[in-house]
């Protein structure tokens, strides 16, 4: 199992980023895909899921109304558009896929939101 983050960078309050999560190695279009992260000093938090077909997905409440996840199973990627991006935002952020017995995490994302 392999997964590859893309897509961090800097970005000004209230601007916008999209993240991209490529998979390989396992059937991607059977999976749960999920982003994650963590800020400095912080814990790993979950940020979003999204189930194998893409027809249901669920967001914690900190992102909720600006962030929107999606995937695309044809080319085995996972995306995180995040809107309206706000300091609080800032971490490296993680794709993650529970694939028994394992739990695998990408490298990870940096995202920092700073004018």
């Amino acid at each position: 199992v392999q997964l590859v983050e893309s897509g961090g960078g800097l970005v000004q309050p209230g601007g916008s980023l999209r993240l991209s999560c490529a998979a390989s190695g396992f059937t991607f279009s059977s999976y749960v895909m999920r982003w994650y992260r963590q800020a400095p000093g912080k814990e790993r938090e979950w940020v979003a899921l999204i189930s194998s077909t893409g027809g249901s997905t669920n967001y914690a409440d900190s992102v909720k109304g600006r962030f929107t996840i999606s995937r695309d199973n044809a080319k085995k990627l996972v995306y995180l558009q995040m809107n309206n991006l706000k300091s609080e935002d800032t971490a490296v952020y993680y794709c993650n896929v529970l694939r028994t017995p394992g739990n695998y995490w990408g490298q990870g994302t940096q995202v920092t939101v700073s004018s």
